[in-house]
């Protein structure tokens, strides 16, 4: 068949990536073609294969270079290959995040196989695939202006000075003490707490400590 669509699945799991492995080869018109772990291995294999694959079904978090920066770096240097992400992530700031940086859907792990089948079918037609979900949050781009959504995986996520808030914080120092360590204002340090909440979701600061420890953006060195 001369249509045979061909994957690249990307995940760190590998129980999780041969189970979409086993799941997609069932599919007469779709061909997985390198299995990865990481960024660094879809790169590579990018460079190297001699027919480039079509569509990639690419996890946020991975050792070493992550979804986001792998997106961002094939969106640039193979820009023909479309990327699906495949996440258990499923908040505005990542959806948005990884259409921004190149992804043509937003996929998440806890979909059916039937959606998982339409997706890829619909973006190989296409070259992209929205569900209501994603548009909704495209739509609130557009309309916000908001060009510069950012998620954990990204390296410029947090500033420098949020991420010492945020670690003072986690140290259960108060606004004052936390104004007194870096020599800012009281207002400043809740204008950061602020801007910490709003980026990462959360709803009080239990939350922010709590995704501040899973997704490791404490700072090491003592402040």
């Amino acid at each position: 068949m001369d249509n045979i669509i061909k994957i690249v699945l990307a995940d760190d799991e590998e129980l999780f990536r041969k189970g979409i492995y086993f799941l997609l080869q069932r599919e007469k018109n779709i061909e997985v073609v390198f299995e990865a772990s990481n960024g660094a291995e879809i790169i590579d294999y990018l460079k190297t294969c001699e027919t480039q694959p079509d569509i990639i079904l690419m996890d946020l978090k991975m050792p070493g270079i992550n979804g986001v920066e792998a997106t961002k770096i094939i969106h640039k240097e193979f820009s023909d290959v479309k990327i699906i992400a495949l996440t258990s992530y499923n908040t505005k700031s990542f959806i948005a995040n990884m259409i921004n940086v190149g992804a043509v859907s937003y996929l998440v792990k806890n979909a059916s196989p039937s959606e998982m089948v339409e997706t890829i079918n619909e973006v190989s037609k296409k070259g992209f695939y929205y569900n209501d979900t994603v548009l909704e949050v495209i739509q609130d781009d557009i309309l916000s202006g908001n060009k510069s959504n950012k998620s954990a995986f990204d390296d410029e996520f947090l500033t420098n000075r949020e991420r010492e808030v945020l670690t003072l914080i986690c140290q259960q120092l108060s606004t004052n003490e936390i104004a007194e360590k870096l020599f800012i204002s009281s207002r400043t340090v809740e204008g950061h707490r602020t801007n910490l909440m709003l980026k990462t979701e959360s709803k009080n600061i239990a939350g922010l400590v709590v995704y501040a420890i899973q997704n490791k953006l404490l700072l090491t060195d003592e402040l």
